[in-house]
């Protein structure tokens, strides 16, 4: 059972995907709703998300798919019929029935492996990111380990003393899981991305970048999901 507000969210999310396909923003959410800050919108979809209405998309920040719908809702939309959710999925690359982005597949033993680019990351200050496949890059088999991976497109020089510029692209290792020192996506307060080596401060986590002209951020542990490692680079000249 619902409490009005979550209720209130789930038909808002239905709603604005059913008009436009995308998801609506956190702050969008809390207009909505008349909710005096964010944080009482992450606690509403967190308890969608633990009710199996809702789930987030890994990867992707503001990707949200509507799971089901609640029962008095009308027998089209909810009963023995499961629901067919609308998806916030990138239109290039793909087939219209593929989910948003595929495992790492190979055309030939050896051969170049395709990765889907999820869009930018931001090596500087948090940016929108990680919202959907952009396209797919091709990159030698032995420069991913195992597991599932995705490409991203650096913007900013906050990481340039790691090596990593304004334009490259780095491959990335699907994973919710990092070492200190690692170089990690990391998910800032559900909206932002970043790329920033991944330290502990305490209880705290911290993101540090590899340019004197950005500081340390220091976050607390439920505010940082990390996305992903750092495990390849490619550069155009």
């Amino acid at each position: 059972m619902l409490t009005r507000k979550q209720h209130e969210l789930l038909m808002f999310i239905h709603e604005r995907m059913k008009e436009s396909g995308i998801p609506p923003s956190f702050d969008e959410m809390k207009e909505a709703l008349d909710l005096a800050s964010k944080s009482g919108i992450h606690r509403l979809i967190t308890a969608l998300e633990e009710r199996g209405f809702i789930r987030r998309l890994p990867n992707r920040a503001r990707a949200l798919e509507v799971v089901r719908l609640p029962e008095s809702m009308s027998p089209a939309l909810s009963g023995p019929r499961k629901f067919s959710p609308s998806v916030i999925q990138g239109s290039l690359g793909q087939k219209p029935a593929e989910p948003p982005r595929a495992p790492v597949a190979s055309n030939d033993a050896g051969s170049a492996i395709s990765i889907p680019v999820m869009g930018r990351i931001a090596a500087g200050v948090p940016i929108d990111a990680i919202q959907h496949q952009t396209h797919a890059i091709m990159v030698p088999p032995e420069m991913l380990s195992g597991g599932e991976h995705y490409a991203l497109e650096v913007k900013g020089d906050s990481m340039i003393e790691a090596g990593i510029f304004d334009g490259d692209t780095v491959i990335i290792r699907n994973t919710n899981a990092a070492t200190p020192g690692d170089i990690v996506v990391a998910l800032v307060d559900e909206e932002e991305a970043t790329l920033k080596r991944f330290r502990r401060k305490g209880a705290s986590i911290a993101l540090e970048a590899a340019n004197p002209a950005y500081e340390t951020r220091i976050f607390g542990p439920d505010r940082i999901k990390v996305q992903g490692r750092l495990v390849g680079l490619i550069r155009k000249y």
